[in-house]
């Protein structure tokens, strides 16, 4: 089986060429067409295509730019300015594109997942490793390290030799304890289910942290310390939990575990959640909140959903 980082680039790199189609003003319907079709064949086509979009935004001034330098040309050097710079145009979006949303050092780890992607291993070592939506992980066992370079990971570890958990923030040492841990923009989110494992920050103090705690692990330090009921469900059994939790906040995990686009209204943000849904099916979660919600799903493709206030019948 091919490996999906080509396939990646290939998309990122095709929508690029789709977006410096339009731009050019050339497009034919049947381009357009072959557009949609392109972007409705695939989950990754319509992410590099939304990711395009929103990027064209950041280079809004690129195109007049170049196209000024034209003006005063005779017709043969306009052609052929007007052709660099669309090629410019092109290539500009599909580098960010490749920089910002394939990371080399997520194209390299040894382990990896996709959006709304699980996947369980055991290691030589015996340990137990779980990795949740779009994350990824390298594993030494030879010097006892992994380093979280995005996500989400689930670790136990049933001997007395420990694994060290690198991250952005600082390190977590694991032995005959089992934890969850989760590197977000500001800090990682380090949850122990069993045991006890102890906390390294970039700067500070040590902390050991128990069963049933749960801390946010900054560059500088660490966060408060919370409890939380590890006998609850989680990702880790295909289980996203809500407790009369505002509808935004809700949507935003669930965003996390499924590809493509998914926007709501901002009046829907403060709305109640409370229920256990499967991770399997984000299609059949959407359906469980119009029924139980005064809300409604438009669905524009498979992977672009948009959640609207539900009208008042007649």
């Amino acid at each position: 089986m091919s490996s999906p980082v080509p396939d990646a680039r290939q998309a990122v790199r095709a929508a690029a060429q789709w977006l410096a189609l339009l731009e050019s003003g050339s497009a034919s319907e049947q381009d357009r067409a072959n557009l949609q079709r392109w972007r409705d064949s695939c989950v990754s086509h319509e992410q590099a295509w939304q990711k395009a979009q929103a990027l064209r935004q950041r280079f809004a001034d690129l195109p007049s730019a170049l196209a000024l330098k034209s003006l005063d040309r005779p017709e043969p050097g306009r052609r052929v300015v007007l052709k660099r710079a669309l090629g410019a145009v092109a290539l500009v979006p599909a580098a960010w594109l490749i920089s910002r949303q394939l990371p080399l050092e997520i194209w390299q780890a040894d382990l990896h997942t996709a959006t709304g992607e699980r996947k369980q291993m055991q290691l030589a070592d015996g340990s137990s490793l779980q990795l949740s939506t779009a994350s990824a992980v390298d594993v030494d066992l030879q010097s006892r390290r992994l380093k979280l370079i995005e996500g989400e990971l689930s670790l136990k570890v049933p001997s007395a030799s420990p694994l060290t958990i690198q991250t952005k923030f600082g390190q977590i040492s694991v032995s005959q304890s089992e934890v969850c841990v989760r590197q977000e923009a500001r800090g990682c989110r380090v949850s122990v289910y069993n045991g006890a494992v102890q906390l390294q920050p970039l700067q500070g103090a040590a902390l050991a942290l128990r069963s049933g705690q749960q801390v946010s692990l900054q560059a500088v330090g660490v966060g408060p310390i919370s409890s939380f009921d590890v006998l609850a469900p989680g990702w880790r059994e295909g289980v996203l939990m809500a407790k009369n939790q505002p509808l935004g906040d809700f949507l935003r995990e669930l965003g996390t575990y499924r590809p493509g686009v998914l926007r709501w209204e901002p009046e829907l943000e403060a709305l109640r959640v409370t229920g256990s849904f499967r991770l399997d099916d984000t299609d059949r979660v959407l359906a469980l909140l119009a029924a139980s919600l005064p809300l409604e799903v438009h669905s524009r493709t498979r992977y672009w959903v948009t959640l609207l206030p539900r009208k008042n019948s007649v």
